[in-house]
């Protein structure tokens, strides 16, 4: 299937880049048993920036390859060397394109100049050394590096053109534009010759604008008939919009009036371009009878108030007037020109807003401090787990839990839905406190905490009645085996067992 050369929407998968992990080191040096830690931070993950370029009129380099995604940021080092930040990726796209998310629709941004960061990358995280303190002077874990946004996009240009021409197929838009400028679009004889938009630069004194030449309207081209309703968003960047009236048409109910009476309603039903100026462009007057029929329509259509111009694109005739009325037009709409709404994404909030509610047996928390905490702490790693719950108590987490009539052992969920991560509520670890331990560990969690209990204490209770049933039909080896293991569970202390 051939690639097409001209793309106005895509839709767009971008990926930033994930923040690199922070170190956990010590420094090693020969006579310096206590070099203490030396872990460097993890860099930052690349993001994906839309730059616009003034020389692009496409969106095909994305509809050939549909996937973007950043470089992640190195992780720390020892020797507190930090790591690489990871490397943005900036995506050319042509003034106009409008940026919005392809899954919920909501508007990102109108891009006509400058760029927008469309996808942050994640931050690093912090090596040891970066998380020493008077009290843990060495420690033993690092936080991991935050996770880069990814999205869906949808592009859709729409092309910024200071003049408009719109009108039925074969009306000689295409003539009109080369005979204005230096456009040279394609010309035939045929409808619908033309099936991509064309830009043409116009200078009349010392005015210079652009001319659209958007692909031929037919009745029903709002509701998607014909190619209107693929091109017709291109018009709502004109300042001004030109009527093109074929004057040497023979088809059958076709005059210039009723042309440009379906044209209007065409318009009217894509909205949004009821405030724009508009002239009425009468052409093709060089041919026989043409010029007597637009005697004839000019006083019915200068009725609306819209000037009116008879002009032959083949000869000349006529051209020089339009132009400057064109340029009349465009000076009058870039005096009071129209806002551009271009939203950048705001930077996640860093506050120590947070909120716990009870959902049936789980407390559920949710606030961005906690969220991102959560995500930085490794949890293979005793003492980091230990560090975030000295975190989350002194944000007053386990003060509101409580409050709320929480018990220790309930479960909680920090963080939406299935993405959450749950633990059992134990308000200890969260004392504030700094116990001396092995790097790596934290001895507050070398108890087991409640709910680890009761669950050991459901499987002793299992394997004791099993062990009774299999028993008494008969199978000794069976209750040998189980009982050794039931042994081993009550030998933890477990007195409900």
């Amino acid at each position: 299937m051939a690639i097409p050369s001209f793309v106005d929407r895509v839709i767009l998968a971008v990926s930033a880049g994930h923040g690199g992990n922070g170190c956990a080191s010590v420094h090693r040096e020969k006579f310096k048993p206590l070099g203490g830690p030396d872990g460097g931070n993890g860099g930052r993950g690349g993001s994906i920036i839309l730059q616009v370029d003034p020389g692009l009129t496409t969106l095909v380099d994305y509809h050939r390859q549909s996937q973007r995604r950043a470089q992640n940021g190195a992780p720390g080092q020892g020797d507190n060397r930090n790591g690489a930040d990871g490397g943005d990726i900036a995506l050319a796209v042509p003034p106009g394109t409008v940026v919005s998310d392809a899954d919920t629709g909501e508007f990102l941004a109108d891009l006509v100049e400058g760029e927008f960061i469309v996808a942050r990358g994640g931050r690093g995280g912090l090596g040891n050394a970066a998380l020493a303190t008077a009290t843990r002077k060495a420690p033993g874990f690092a936080l991991l590096g935050e996770q880069g946004e990814s999205r869906r996009i949808c592009l859709e240009l729409k092309m910024v053109a200071d003049v408009g021409l719109v009108g039925f197929p074969s009306a000689g838009k295409s003539s009109l534009i080369a005979a204005i400028s230096a456009a040279r679009p394609k010309i035939a004889d045929y409808p619908f010759t033309t099936l991509v938009p064309n830009l043409g630069v116009v200078r009349a004194g010392e005015t210079v604008f652009t001319v659209a030449d958007v692909p031929g309207l037919i009745e029903g081209a709002a509701d998607g008939k014909g190619l209107g309703l693929d091109f017709l968003r291109h018009i709502e960047r004109c300042s001004a919009i030109a009527h093109v009236i074929d004057c040497a048409t023979y088809g059958a109910g076709r005059d210039p009036v009723s042309d440009l009476a379906v044209i209007e309603a065409e318009l009217a039903a894509f909205g949004t371009l009821d405030d724009r100026a508009r002239l009425v462009v009468l052409n093709k007057i060089d041919v026989p009878d043409a010029r007597d029929l637009a005697e004839l329509a000019r006083p019915e259509i200068e009725k609306r108030g819209w000037p009116v111009f008879e002009v032959s694109a083949a000869s000349g005739e006529g051209l020089t007037a339009l132009k400057y009325a064109m340029a009349d037009l465009v000076r009058a709409a870039r005096a009071t020109p129209a806002p551009r709404p271009v939203l950048q994404l705001a930077p996640v909030p860093i506050d120590d807003d947070f909120t716990v509610v009870r959902q049936g047996d789980v407390w559920r928390v949710r606030g961005t401090k906690p969220e991102r905490w959560v995500a930085q702490t490794d949890f293979g790693n005793d003492e980091a787990v230990g560090y975030l719950g000295d975190r989350l108590a002194a944000l007053g987490i386990d003060e509101e839990l409580a409050k709320q009539g929480a018990q220790e052992g309930d479960t909680v969920a920090i963080g939406p839905g299935d993405d959450a991560v749950v633990f059992d509520f134990a308000p200890q670890i969260g004392s504030g406190g700094f116990p001396l331990s092995r790097r790596g560990e934290d001895a507050r969690l070398a108890e087991p905490r409640p709910a680890i209990k009761r669950r050991r204490a459901r499987d002793a209770a299992y394997l004791r009645d099993r062990a009774d049933f299999m028993a008494d039909a008969g199978r000794d080896d069976w209750r040998t085996v189980r009982g050794r293991a039931l042994d081993e569970l009550l030998d933890e202390g477990d007195d409900q067992a």
